[in-house]
């Protein structure tokens, strides 16, 4: 297949971007390199992928841009069969900061995008959302029929792309999946999330840091199991004006975690405290049944499984990712 990757540079997306490479598709990336973190992970992203492509089948094109550029994403949309929509302005804490551009890039960027996708008769667009679009939880884990609150812009904007995807679908025909995603992490992760900062600090022989008391939970879901749910959905179309939960079904405290990282690193270490930060949820779990049931979705690590994965490849990649991290 032909396949478009919007935000492919990024964590997440560049993760897709290698696997689609692997299986032989075309792969065309589109991203503006926006620098909400060191634009540095995102180069060696690109230079991965374009290792992989030269060793596999498909083709692989990088364009450099931004999905609220109508042009350019005609452009590029124009030769694909299928396109997943990962390219967003991140970060619940960015959001509350910056609410117009964070609303600006995701609803904005998602309509730009949805029109494309709408004029070329793409076969299937699979849209990644957010577990903030559930908010306080009035039971756990979230089912998909879930209340949907968010507690912060970034929830709202999220929550709107998932609408805006399934009007596209039931107004035009336009085949969309979004997909809730629960706290990604794994190899080239965004250097300032919790599980790198805790490994970071306990391999300098420094505390993990907590924001707030530590009983915060939340559903981590390793980053193959997201590519494996998205490469069923690049030509299962069950899900069609739908939304999935994509997560781990294992939460666990955030003191929990910090506990985890440093018995494996440096179990002498006191785990320190801070002011807890605005706009974050509570508490999130997944429920996965739906799909399991449809898309035959199963986690394959659990959290303590996929940290000590995690950690043997910070480790290994220790000289190079580690100053991002450290600067972040």
């Amino acid at each position: 297949m032909r396949v478009l990757v919007t935000g492919g540079a990024g964590f997440i997306g560049g993760h897709l971007a290698e696997a689609f490479l692997r299986d032989g598709h075309d792969v065309t990336v589109l991203d503006n390199l926006e620098p909400f973190y060191d634009v540095r992970i995102k180069e060696h992203t690109l230079d991965i992928h374009r290792e992989v492509a030269s060793a596999h089948e498909g083709s692989y094109t990088f364009r450099e841009g931004d999905v609220r550029d109508a042009e350019t994403v005609r452009e590029v949309v124009a030769d694909a069969d299928a396109m997943v929509h990962q390219a967003a302005q991140a970060g619940v804490r960015t959001s509350v900061a910056e609410p117009r551009k964070v609303t600006d890039i995701n609803v904005g960027g998602t309509v730009t995008v949805l029109e494309a996708a709408k004029e070329a008769d793409v076969e299937r667009v699979i849209l990644a959302s957010s577990s903030s679009v559930y908010g306080k939880p009035e039971s756990l884990p979230y089912e998909e029929d879930h209340p949907t609150e968010p507690v912060s812009p970034y929830g709202v904007t999220k929550l709107a792309q998932e609408h805006m995807a399934r009007v596209y679908t039931e107004l035009h025909g336009l085949p969309t999946v979004a997909l809730r995603y629960f706290t990604v992490y794994g190899p080239r992760m965004r250097p300032n999330m919790a599980i790198s900062n805790f490994v970071s600090r306990c391999f300098n022989g420094e505390p993990p840091v907590i924001y707030g008391d530590g009983q915060q939970t939340r559903d981590f879901t390793y980053v193959g199991d997201v590519v494996d749910a998205n490469r069923t959905l690049l030509t299962d179309g069950s899900v069609d004006g739908d939304v999935l939960n994509i997560g781990s079904s294992d939460n666990i405290s955030i003191q929990e975690l910090a506990e985890v990282v440093r018995d494996q690193l440096a179990p002498e270490l006191e785990i320190e405290y801070e002011e807890a930060r605005e706009a974050d949820a509570e508490h999130t779990h997944a429920s996965v049944e739906k799909a399991g049931e449809l898309i035959g979705y199963e986690p394959s690590r659990t959290i303590t499984e996929g940290v000590g994965e995690f950690i043997e490849w910070y480790e290994a990649n220790r000289e190079w990712y580690e100053p991002l991290v450290r600067s972040s």
